[in-house]
């Protein structure tokens, strides 16, 4: 492939996934709404959807054998997220404010798909066990949202616990109502939405592949394909999305499409495909990437708690941060 063809076939890529991702999202966030789903779960949904580029980049890229790329998709993805979505978001918004249960109920569940995302990348655990583990915790808590914590008497947790959850989870319903609140879909938007997935995944597949060849010609590593150009550019759709919600002060959305996001791009987008086809030789930077993507996890969710929702001094420093990643990960590579 040219350089010239692969430079016009990755903008086209590019172009293409983010104009079609949005018609996804809202074509799905109108399907859940025919079936029925609470509005948590409809942010669950709008995120998965929203995070096809970049699982499907980092997918296509481990079926290439080039494992740096993918990983570094992934987990670059998930440090932009934080970056984009809350710092970028506190910054547009003025402040972003939080209830702490629900940054907790959020954040336990980025912060433990976090530490097991670092188990596997640095060999201590393996893939298998690590999206059992990843998955185990996500069900649970997709549960949770779904039945708004209702019967969890029945499953013997303390009534003191089983209350906590649910209060925390109506903040968060009351947040999203308001920030979502999609119409009811149709058989018309179920197929609009699966022929924009078919789109939004050839978009994808053909600008990872353009990417990878540019990589290889200008001999750019991987790392830094992947975890920067490719990362930031498949997480513009979240990011966009997230800076919108939190212009409109609707903050537990905000916080729920990034933490969300992240959590299922890792399942979906690394631990899964791991899982099947291996990520190969362990890399120490795809390491770095994810202690990176650790630690920013906990800082952020302890900035979010300490302050009840984030300010744009502390979005000024979550974007800062994120420079910082990026000048050490032109570094690394």
């Amino acid at each position: 492939m040219s350089a010239a063809l692969a430079v016009s076939a990755f903008l086209a890529g590019t172009v293409v996934s983010l104009l079609t991702s949005f018609l996804l999202v809202s074509r799905l966030e109108r399907v859940g709404e025919r079936l029925g789903f609470s509005e948590a779960l409809l942010g669950i949904v709008a995120a998965l959807a929203a995070d096809a580029p970049e699982v499907t980049a980092a997918v296509t890229a481990v079926a290439h054998h080039q494992q740096r790329v993918g990983a570094g998709v992934i987990l670059g993805s998930n440090v932009f997220n934080l970056a984009a979505l809350l710092g970028l978001g506190a910054v547009v918004a003025g402040r972003i404010g939080l209830h702490r249960k629900v940054v907790l109920l959020g954040g336990t569940i980025a912060a433990w798909v976090a530490v097991v995302t670092l188990a596997v990348v640095v060999g201590a655990l393996p893939a298998a066990a690590g999206l059992v583990l990843a998955v185990a915790v996500l069900t649970t808590y997709l549960v949770v949202l779904g039945t708004e914590g209702r019967g969890l008497e029945r499953l013997r947790v303390p009534w003191q616990w089983a209350a906590w959850v649910r209060s925390a989870v109506a903040e968060e319903e009351v947040e999203l109502e308001e920030a979502i609140r999609p119409a009811k879909g149709t058989w018309s938007d179920a197929a609009q939405a699966a022929a924009a997935l078919v789109v939004v995944v050839i978009a994808s597949v053909t600008m990872e592949r353009a990417a990878s060849a540019l990589g290889t010609r200008f001999a750019v590593p991987e790392i830094v394909v992947g975890g920067l150009v490719l990362a930031a550019v498949t997480s513009l759709p979240n990011a966009v999305a997230a800076v919108y919600l939190a212009a409109r002060g609707r903050g537990a959305a905000t916080l729920s499409t990034g933490l969300n996001s992240n959590t299922l791009n890792v399942v979906a987008g690394l631990l899964l495909p791991a899982t099947i086809l291996g990520l190969g030789k362990h890399s120490g930077q795809a390491v770095f990437i994810t202690v990176w993507y650790v630690l920013m996890t906990v800082g952020v969710l302890a900035l979010t708690y300490r302050y009840r929702g984030l300010s744009r001094v502390t979005g000024a420093l979550i974007i800062a941060v994120y420079a910082a990643f990026a000048g050490a990960v032109l570094l690394v590579g």
